[in-house]
């Protein structure tokens, strides 16, 4: 139920004059407060009606807020608390108001690694030992995937802030094909997460070529101020709308990918689509469905695909269908 700001004040006000049990509060005495308090925290001149206090007691004392606040009328004219220890402030939250905040604080710590979120680590651990406390300790009904242990994670901050204030860096990186690092003079674009893994887009100075770097392999990340950025000139949606993962194959073009998943795996697929453009082309009587997707032949598509095994074949086209199964011949020779 939405509360509008002014309505959260006179609660507050009518909350804040029932704790005080050494006067006799009258619905009169409460409309004034209310008004008293409306014009010193917005400013506006507002006579708060009779009608209004009533519906904001009721609304105290029922359920749809949380509140049920004990709300009694005695001498048939003054108001107070039955229980001089309560407040609206102090209510104690629900089962289900820990759960939801308890998968709330688990999802924002999933970006822990960025100072943006920094200011917000202490309230998380305070709210964490809080709902733990109240919880008596229970474990989260919800898990997300963190790989807390993948090198690179220290970069993410010092990489965000860097695409933010457009500065020119200077990137140690060594692939796992390099015998040493190179320090390359890069403009970065983007961070892109797939698979649990982090990756820095952008380009070379000398070249448009779009460029990705896994984090894991950044040795280490200097400045250059001398350099002016070059900022980002093409949409990140549009430029991966046809690629699995990070490696984009921009002087080719996508190709349709045609694949049979059995009966047992196909539901996988179906309620799990390996790619936005993914469709059905048959239904066949045995359960097994034959499935299409447009995309660029990558890396990341091959894998996903060797992921299901002996349960997916690919059918077209051809070059693909012939490297996996020299790759699928290849696995079953380790097991000769």
């Amino acid at each position: 139920m939405a509360v509008t700001k002014n309505a959260l004040i006179r609660y507050k006000t009518i909350d804040r004059c029932l704790q005080n049990h050494y006067r006799k509060w009258t619905l009169d005495d409460l409309m004034e407060a209310c008004s008293d308090s409306l014009f010193e925290f917005e400013g506006r001149n507002i006579n708060v009606s009779k009608r209004t206090v009533q519906l904001d007691i009721q609304m105290l004392r029922s359920d749809k807020l949380g509140y049920n606040a004990p709300i009694e009328v005695y001498d048939r004219k003054y108001y107070c608390y039955s229980d001089p220890n309560y407040t609206i402030t102090d209510i104690p939250l629900t089962e289900n108001d820990m759960n939801v905040l308890l998968e709330t604080m688990n999802m924002l710590k999933q970006f822990q690694d960025f100072s943006l979120f920094s200011e917000f680590k202490g309230i998380l651990n305070k709210l964490e030992d809080k709902i733990y406390t109240a919880k008596n300790h229970k474990s989260s009904i919800i898990h997300l995937d963190k790989n807390t242990d993948l090198k690179g994670l220290q970069w993410l901050d010092e990489l965000y802030q860097a695409i933010l204030k457009q500065v020119v860096l200077k990137v140690m990186y060594q692939s796992f094909r390099a015998d040493y690092p190179a320090e390359i003079e890069f403009h970065p674009h983007l961070l892109k997460e797939f698979n649990n893994r982090w990756f820095l887009i952008g380009r070379k100075t000398e070249t448009t070529k779009v460029i990705t770097f896994a984090l894991d392999r950044i040795l280490g990340i200097d400045y250059d101020f001398s350099t002016e950025y070059i900022p980002i000139h093409y949409d990140a949606d549009e430029y991966y709308k046809n690629t699995i993962g990070v490696t984009v194959l921009e002087r080719t073009k996508p190709q349709k990918v045609i694949f049979k998943v059995d009966r047992l795996n196909a539901p996988y697929v179906l309620t799990k689509p390996f790619h936005q453009s993914q469709k059905i082309l048959e239904e066949h009587n045995n359960g097994s469905v034959t499935f299409m997707i447009i995309v660029h032949h990558n890396f990341e598509l091959e894998r996903l695909l060797l992921g299901f095994g002996n349960s997916l074949e690919v059918l077209a086209p051809r070059i693909l269908r012939r490297n996996i199964k020299k790759k699928l011949e290849s696995a079953a020779s380790l097991y000769k």
